[in-house]
């Protein structure tokens, strides 16, 4: 259009000296993304010539320049002098006659193709924003609902004035960026209507692990600024990339946020940036905002995306409540895990104490400190370095005084939120979404923040001891044996997948079954029968699902599918649910169904309980959710592990009954493989065979009932040994029986990664598959290949 200004349509991302990087992205997918069905919004922006000639009027750049010169940005007092001073200067200059012209120009020729009272966003993009090196996100102001000729000038001189933000220098100088070398582009953009309809972020990893073959989408209510500054705790969902491609089912995970607050137009769209903030009902917080077919065709956006720019990238999306679509408002270069090499840091508590709140971990660290509960920016000057910051929500004011934190907690917000993006791209651990932190966390206290513990992070009271190592991945020796693990949270299944591995020995249903559903299978197949006072109690936990049946059987296929799409191809061998009745018991409305058992360990529990007709419709939709994984999303790569099978009897009804729930074995290449953990079964190995494709040696309970010892009793703990004679002949009996029938036999108890003797003697055996826990994996795979060697 001219030297001041350019429509989106006309950049590209040759264009990032000219228009920044937000912009010349906008204006590159626009250009070559709209066969894929990728919608942007169109609109104009100013130049970085525009910039800088506003800036030269009187002088302005060269007062600006002296004003920064030798500022200290660790003392926030006088980096916030600086700033309020340089931005007062910024706004009070008119903007050139050039320059005011040419946007009447664009703004009207964009008024004449829009309806009647449209509106539109004014955002920043800054000449070294959003490049692969660097995270400039949430930097500069963006306005919402901007209405007008003049209302659109003012905030593209608001903008203007918003590179001398506190955060946006204390960041240039953090980074080495020098100030005269930034300039800044204003986007003026048609807004979508997702006000009345909802928005969120994406990014085409994992942001915690970097696991590549996944989308991660975040969503919410209302216009999306909510979403990025954490003032919501967002829905989350995991799309796997691979099914996807392939037209399957390819939702792994649904995680429901509380979405309590959404952000809509406000009536004067001059007043606070346009918009207001208003309470969502009840009813809309229990439901996903977004329907399955909206977050597929998100993914699939996601990675038409990502194929053009080569790259794993950060997406802002908003569905417009009018028309129904799915918009694209921003891409950028995701700029934190797509940089991670092949050294991984391990952090281990040595002990836990006691837990004063939780939220959603971000990252796999552990901080400690004391605690300065922080209400208000004005407080940071109390923030020490190595404090705990403690706050309701952050914003990019508070980035200065981020960077001094030993570990970060707030009460709201999700994993794409303004305080989780800062607390990766610092690598400080922190708890996002706690809730009540800011009241449970006392000003002064000292305590410890532990994000290494899985999805969910834990603040604990003192100051706990902690282990940090860092494990080389680069060159792992050859082994003769498969080196697997065993893993039984999906919250920590990509992180783990980044070890080496031949995939899972042990994937255990029952943690899926206690924390991603908490209610007793039975409960749910009754639910109608069930008294008010459970129905209430059990209602808001399903409220997003079709039904009962429905909310256990998907719950579980994101689990299983969580795990199985982490390893993929390698095996994932899912041991079919082993709570004991008091285990069940603990479960909401467990103790309606659960016998009072004087002995639960050696009672109603494994396969006999399986083929319980009273547990029947249980299984039933055991078995759906694995074949939902299965069949459904093609993750064949998921085998079946049927625990504690007393008699080949049983072991014969348990297959028949696989068989009946469509869960043949042989079928779609289906393994079903039997826990070898009773003596029986290593004594009557050939018999038991017949009905398995191998076996897997349970340690633990094998050693119990082969000595005669509860585990769980101090009085006799200290001859638990995996290791015993008695324990070893039972244990060659089983794999030389495999052995010489070809089957599978594998170990997936506790005894080799305690023992490392004990492995190697496996090994030396003719094991076939070695399963351990994740955090014995490097060292026990090196001491083998020393041994071996």
């Amino acid at each position: 259009m001219s030297d001041y200004i350019v429509s989106l349509e006309h950049t590209g991302i040759d264009d990032i000296d000219r228009v920044g990087g937000k912009n010349a992205s906008l204006g590159e997918m626009i250009r070559h993304l709209s066969a894929a069905h990728v919608r942007v919004p169109g609109g104009f922006a100013t130049t970085a010539q525009a910039f800088r000639d506003f800036l030269a009027q009187n002088g302005l750049d060269a007062r600006i320049e002296q004003r920064l010169s030798g500022l200290d940005t660790g003392d926030v007092t006088a980096l916030a002098a600086a700033g309020r001073e340089i931005r007062g200067w910024i706004v009070d200059t008119p903007l050139h006659a050039p320059l005011e012209e040419a946007i009447a120009t664009a703004y009207q020729e964009m008024a004449a193709n829009a309806p009647a009272g449209f509106s539109v966003a004014v955002r920043s993009s800054a000449t070294a924003e959003d490049l692969p090196q660097a995270s400039f996100a949430g930097q500069q102001e963006t306005f919402l609902n901007v209405r007008g000729l003049e209302e659109v000038r003012r905030r593209i001189k608001e903008v203007f004035a918003s590179l001398f933000n506190d955060r946006a220098i204390s960041y240039r100088v953090h980074h080495g960026f020098e100030h005269e070398k930034v300039a800044l582009s204003a986007g003026v953009q048609r807004m979508v209507r997702s006000d009345i309809g909802a928005s969120g972020v994406l990014f085409t990893l994992d942001t915690e692990s970097g696991f590549r073959d996944v989308v991660f989408i975040t969503a919410s209510y209302g216009l999306g600024e909510l979403v990025v500054q954490g003032a919501v705790n967002p829905d989350e969902f995991y799309v796997y990339k691979p099914a996807l491609a392939a037209g399957r089912p390819a939702i792994l995970r649904r995680n429901l946020g509380s979405k309590h607050v959404r952000m809509n137009y406000a009536d004067d769209a001059a007043a606070d940036h346009g918009v207001i903030t208003r309470d969502v009902d009840e009813a809309d917080r229990r439901r996903f905002c977004l329907s399955d077919e909206d977050v597929t065709e998100l993914a699939r956006l996601a990675m038409a995306i990502e194929a053009h720019y080569g790259r794993p990238m950060d997406v802002e999306w908003a569905k417009d409540g009018l028309d129904g679509k799915l918009y694209v408002v921003q891409a950028r270069p995701e700029t934190v895990q797509s940089r991670s090499g092949q050294i991984i840091e391990r952090y281990t508590l040595a002990k836990r104490g006691t837990v004063l709140v939780e939220g959603r971990s971000i990252g796999q660290k552990i901080g400690s400190g004391v605690a300065r509960v922080i209400t208000d920016i004005s407080e940071m000057a109390k923030l020490n370095e190595g404090d705990v910051l403690v706050t309701d929500m952050t914003d990019p004011d508070w980035e200065p005084v981020m960077k001094r934190a030993a570990a970060i907690v707030t009460n709201r917000g999700g994993r794409t939120c303004h305080a989780a993006i800062i607390a990766r791209e610092l690598g400080v651990p922190a708890v996002v979404g706690c809730g009540t932190a800011t009241e449970l966390i006392a000003d002064g206290a000292p305590v410890t923040v532990s994000c290494a513990e899985g999805d969910t992070g834990y603040i604990y009271e003192t100051l706990l001891p902690f282990e940090r190592r860092e494990i080389e991945l680069n060159a792992m020796p050859p082994l003769p044996v498969k080196i697997m693990m065993n893993v039984g949270n999906p919250d920590r299944a990509f992180a783990f997948s980044n070890l080496p591995n031949k995939g899972v020995g042990l994937a255990r249903l029952e943690f899926i079954i206690n924390r991603m559903i908490g209610i007793h299978p039975r409960a749910l197949v009754d639910y109608a029968k069930l008294s008010r006072d459970l129905q209430e109690t059990i209602e808001p936990l399903i409220a997003a699902y079709s039904s009962p049946r429905e909310f256990f059987v998907a719950r579980l296929a994101e689990g299983i599918s969580t795990i199985a799409a982490a390893f993929n191809p390698h095996p994932v061998i899912v041991r079919l649910s082993d709570f004991k009745s008091n285990e069940y018991a603990n479960l909401i409305a467990g103790s309606v169904y659960e016998p009072e058992e004087e002995n639960p360990m050696l009672g109603f529990r494994g396969a006999s309980r399986y083929i319980a007709e009273n547990f029947r419709p249980c299984f039933e939709m055991e078995c759906e959710a694995l074949k939902r994984v299965r069949d459904e999303m093609g993750l064949t790569n998921v085998e079946v592990m049927v625990p504690f099978v007393r008699t080949p009897d049983e072991a014969r009804q348990v297959i028949d009954l696989l068989k009946s729930c469509g869960l043949e074995r042989g079928k779609n290449g289906l393994r079903v493989i039997m826990m070898c953990e009773l003596p029986s079964n290593a004594l009557l190995a050939e018999d038991f065979l017949q009905y398995f494709d191998g076996f897997s040696i349970g340690s633990n309970d094998l050693t119990q009932l082969t000595l005669g010892l509860d585990r769980d009793s101090g009085l006799v703990a200290h001859l638990f040994d995996e290791r015993n004679p008695a324990v070893k002949a039972l244990m060659a009996r089983a794999i030389d029986a495999c052995r010489a029938a070809g089957k599978y036999i594998g170990i997936c108890g506790q005894g080799p990664s305690d023992h490392e003797d004990l492995a190697a003697w496996l090994l030396e055996r003719g094991i076939e598959s070695i399963s351990l826990n994740p955090d014995t994996v490097v060292e026990t795979w090196i001491d083998l290949a020393g041994r071996h060697g």
